[in-house]
């Protein structure tokens, strides 16, 4: 994928990384990386690329930089986020970002304990790369689908911010004010 990747449409583009043992075995189907493609298709995201790489730090990390490089403009990973001893996938993309948004992290685990307590033991986070929007999400396809679903109308904004246009043509309101 060249840098120009988001050249040939306008809508913005995404890439989905799914970080498995099992999957890149070909063990077990790949369900989350299936519903995050959906829903980003749904959000208006051009799906670039697509990927599954085993549990291993180096392979996450050279795909989620190589995409961040080539112009992708969101990058969302799936799995590798548990308590498990090959879950590694925060250790691979926290020293590749300019920027944590702990927020992102934060709103994850709160929506997800509406569905689980496990969520509190989920260690998901977002951050920028350059003018990408990295988000580390579990490998479950429901926290998948509770994680985007959560986080969709912060997106655009953080993309447009990512991208030097700090303009806010209209006041942001506060609720509780």
């Amino acid at each position: 994928m060249s840098s120009s990747a988001g050249a040939a449409s306008s809508d913005p583009t995404a890439a989905i990384l799914t970080a498995s043992d099992g999957c890149a075995a070909g063990v077990v189907p790949d369900r989350s990386g299936a519903v995050a493609r959906q829903i980003l298709e749904e959000l208006g995201f051009r799906v670039a690329d697509s990927a599954i790489v085993p549990d291993e730090v180096d392979a996450i990390r050279e795909r989620v930089g190589a995409w961040a490089a080539s112009g992708i403009r969101l990058v969302l990973t799936t799995g590798g986020t548990g308590l498990g001893p090959r879950d590694r996938t925060p250790e691979a993309v926290t020293p590749l970002l300019d920027r944590e948004l702990p927020g992102y992290g934060e709103l994850l685990r709160s929506e997800g304990l509406r569905d689980t307590p496990m969520a509190v033991l989920s260690r998901s986070l977002a951050g920028s790369l350059g003018a990408t929007l990295v988000i580390v999400l579990p490998g479950s396809p429901r926290a998948v689908e509770s994680g985007l679903r959560t986080l969709a109308p912060t997106i655009p904004h953080a993309l447009q911010l990512l991208a030097g246009d700090t303009a806010h043509p209209r006041p942001v309101k506060a609720r509780n004010g």
